[in-house]
């Protein structure tokens, strides 16, 4: 004989000798429901592992506490420690505001399948919002949902003229931190400095060349475009990247700024292959303090970048929003903070 999985609210009510009406305040934690009843009901719903049907949960419009966590990465995601801190870390603090993570990994952002697959969770009412992770700065099926309403948060965004009160986006501040790379490298008497960038779809490739580029214009010094190289923000770009400089011209710079730590691991590991010792020929600098970053050889210089401290704002922000509503569009600017090891040299 077959056992009944499925326990209905009427019966719920039925065993314990209340209308069904006050088994759905005592769930909802209504406060008109006097205790000696609520705690009768409380002791049939745990006796019976009675769950409210979320379907019908939604259908009366109530919240479903769980976020999407949507990563839009071609490669491994898994293989990478920082994936791994942010999905970590948004799965902790959810938790501890009573929410689940449904999580997603987007391989081709083109692909309408896959796009199909990303939205219907949100369509569904199978989740409250979504955080997005790795997309490029405008993105056409986050705007898609931006524009039906959805509560949306995005790392790494800056759309101009698109402050909707239900999007949230959270970036570092790399103005100030390509400014104090460039610094750096000009008091260790460094003036011809190259840069590998990252992903220029992304809000973060173009923004960090840019502020390089007032930087090296606020200290007079030209750019030369031998060492201005495409990347991508994996270590197997940076090696790529730094064989081609290699290839391409016999006049190095004496500094590189790498798009991050990773990129920087493969540009030092292309040089080293090829005779040219860092720091001692060429200086480098990364992004973000890999866990790897300080064992390194050499240790890297590099900027730390919380991304703890960014994915419990994120996380803690779109939640306020999902139980209170958004009144305003919602931008949060995380500071970097400058670690210096082993990898640059003065000349």
């Amino acid at each position: 004989m077959l056992k009944k999985t499925e326990t209905s609210s009427e019966e719920i009510a039925k065993l314990a000798g209340v209308s069904r009406s006050t088994v759905s305040r005592v769930i909802n934690n209504y406060s008109n429901v006097p205790e000696k009843t609520r705690a009768k009901v409380m002791e049939v719903i745990q006796a019976n592992n009675y769950y409210p049907n979320l379907s019908a949960q939604v259908l009366a419009g109530k919240k479903t506490r769980t976020i999407g966590l949507f990563f839009i990465e071609s490669g491994h995601v898994a293989g990478d420690s920082l994936n791994n801190l942010m999905i970590t870390s948004i799965i902790d603090y959810a938790s501890s505001f009573g929410y689940y993570v449904l999580t997603s990994i987007i391989r081709n952002s083109e692909d309408p399948k896959q796009v199909l697959s990303m939205k219907e969770p949100f369509y569904q009412r199978r989740i409250d919002g979504g955080i997005f992770i790795g997309a490029a700065n405008h993105e056409p099926f986050i705007e898609e949902l931006v524009a039906e309403g959805f509560m949306v948060a995005v790392v790494d965004q800056l759309l101009e003229g698109h402050e909707e009160p239900n999007r949230i986006v959270v970036n570092f501040d790399y103005d100030h931190s390509l400014h104090a790379a460039v610094d750096y490298l000009v008091g260790l008497n460094h003036r011809q400095i190259g840069i590998i960038n990252g992903d220029m779809k992304r809000y973060a490739g173009p923004a960090k060349y840019q502020a390089f580029a007032k930087a090296m214009s606020r200290h007079q010094l030209s750019i030369d475009e031998r060492w201005m190289l495409q990347g991508d923000l994996n270590e197997v770009s940076g090696y790529e990247a730094g064989g081609r400089l290699i290839a391409s011209t016999k006049e190095l710079p004496t500094a590189l700024i790498a798009a991050n730590d990773s990129v920087a691991f493969g540009v030092i590991r292309a040089l080293q292959e090829q005779g040219v010792r860092v720091p001692e020929d060429i200086s480098v600098i990364g992004f973000d303090d890999h866990m790897l970053s300080a064992r390194f050889q050499p240790s890297l210089t590099t900027f730390r970048m919380d991304f703890d401290a960014m994915m419990l704002k994120l996380t803690k922000l779109l939640i306020a929003h999902i139980e209170n509503g958004a009144e305003a569009f919602s931008k949060i600017m995380i500071q970097s903070h400058f670690i210096e090891r082993s990898s640059c040299e003065k000349i």
